[in-house]
């Protein structure tokens, strides 16, 4: 059976790293044995490459020691750089990593490509554009690339584009990198058609070299299914919440039963994300506060998510301080196993980020019979069918925000009949098995 080496520069935290171990769960039936080598931060951890991937052939690459270093980008492995500019954290944008920096990267990664057999391998399965793709060069001229391209790396991309912010020093630098990198890929993997003309203004890559493959979900566990739902917000947020609040531990934030009446008769929204600027969570907060006052029933707002201790500008506590915002819950972060139940304790998925690349949540609550509410951009755009399976608004539209909000909550037939269509158009589009063998297919041409 030919073999993959996938590589993945971040630790698990995000996205494609879910995306990753869904396509080296479903390749193998499709043909392609998969060898991951991924970033890793912290044994035993939810961000240890080692747990989650269990049960994949992985090779973590262990970023504990240098996410404690003076100079996180000097120890060996190197600390990875990042497509967020985010003071006092340990990984550095890439516009601001000079050649030096870039060269212990690189070096570090050949090391590692190379003990994981990247070298004998069939295909190279590279995530984001990153200096694995330089190492790859480096250590298996021969074999071909695969670049998948999550969508994050563009938004660093047009950021410089429209004028590097002070400090990115070494933006240009990092733009050329990625175009040659791009230029010497075999394939070229994109979640979305909207992202082909964004790539070919960016980096001048056109259409037909892209595959379009966009995220999915796992139909074995996202489906509909039935959980005592006050039992499960019990649970969740009165007795092991795992809330948090700037500067303290999971768990900081607690509730009582007292908080819990709107989750016996009214609808849940539920909100699954990081707390990044992107997401726009003060909006819909603020949204959320003057929607509340037109809903016929108490409607929950729940915050699932939220890496410990990150967040970009304002914290979801002081938006709700500052908006006088009532029934928004604090949930916390919890493994991708558990999300299927808090889709299961809701009724809408409501993602208002202005420039969502995807939008895994919306298919996965889709999947489980949940209508979305999104912002008409990017890709919750091409997910999400307006009037049919969910709302759609415009970006940073309050107004328009809380008029869906208030419709989802108002109008139960509506819910119902957008939440059946959304379940049929995610197990027409959006299932793994489907998603893998079209990825096998590309391996299958490349690799000839």
């Amino acid at each position: 059976m030919p073999r993959a080496v996938m590589g993945l520069l971040f630790y698990p935290r995000g996205g494609s790293a879910q995306v990753t171990r869904s396509l080296a769960r479903q390749l193998p039936s499709c043909g392609w044995e998969v060898t991951i080598v991924s970033g890793s931060l912290g044994q035993g951890e939810r961000t240890d490459a080692r747990r989650f991937f269990e049960g994949l052939d992985v090779r973590p690459v262990d970023y504990t020691d240098a996410a404690a270093a003076d100079d996180p980008l000097a120890a060996d492995p190197p600390m990875h750089p990042s497509y967020e500019d985010r003071s006092n954290a340990p990984d550095p944008v890439f516009a601001r990593v000079d050649d030096a920096g870039h060269e212990r990267l690189v070096a570090a990664w050949s090391r590692e490509l190379e003990a994981a057999g990247g070298a004998d391998a069939d295909v190279l399965h590279l995530h984001h554009l990153t200096p694995l793709n330089q190492a790859a060069s480096r250590i298996a001229p021969r074999v071909p690339v695969v670049a998948h391209i999550h969508g994050t790396e563009l938004l660093m991309l047009e950021e410089i584009a429209s004028g590097p912010p002070p400090g990115w020093d070494h933006a240009e630098a990092w733009v050329e990198r990625m175009r040659g990198w791009l230029d010497g890929c075999a394939g070229i993997v994109v979640l979305s058609p909207t992202q082909l003309e964004r790539l070919e203004g960016l980096l001048g890559v056109t259409a037909d070299r892209c595959t379009v493959v966009p995220n999915g979900y796992d139909p074995e566990i996202f489906h509909p299914r039935e959980v005592d739902r006050p039992a499960h917000w019990r649970r969740h947020l009165v007795e092991a919440p795992q809330g948090w609040r700037p500067g303290g531990e999971p768990g900081s934030v607690r509730y009582d039963e007292d908080d819990l009446d709107g989750f016996e008769d009214g609808p849940v929204l539920l909100y699954v994300g990081r707390y990044t600027s992107v997401k726009r969570l003060g909006l819909l907060i603020r949204a959320y506060a003057r929607a509340r006052e037109r809903f016929d029933a108490r409607a929950p707002l729940v915050l699932l998510g939220g890496f410990p201790d990150e967040w970009e500008d304002e914290h979801p506590l002081e938006a709700i301080e500052a908006s006088g915002a009532r029934d928004v819950f604090l949930a916390g972060w919890h493994e991708h196993a558990d999300l299927p139940d808090f889709l299961a304790a809701s009724d809408v998925v409501v993602l208002p980020s202005v420039r969502e690349q995807f939008g895994q949540v919306i298919v996965e609550g889709m999947a489980c019979g949940l209508p979305a509410i999104a912002v008409d951009a990017y890709g919750p755009a091409e997910i999400v069918e307006d009037g049919r399976t969910g709302w759609l608004v415009a970006p940073d539209d309050e107004g328009a925000l809380a008029g869906a909000l208030v419709e989802a909550v108002n109008d139960e037939g509506a819910r119902r009949r957008r939440g059946e269509a959304a379940r049929e158009v995610a197990a027409e589009r959006y299932s793994w098995p489907a998603l893998a063998e079209r990825l096998a297919a590309l391996y299958d041409a490349v690799r000839r």
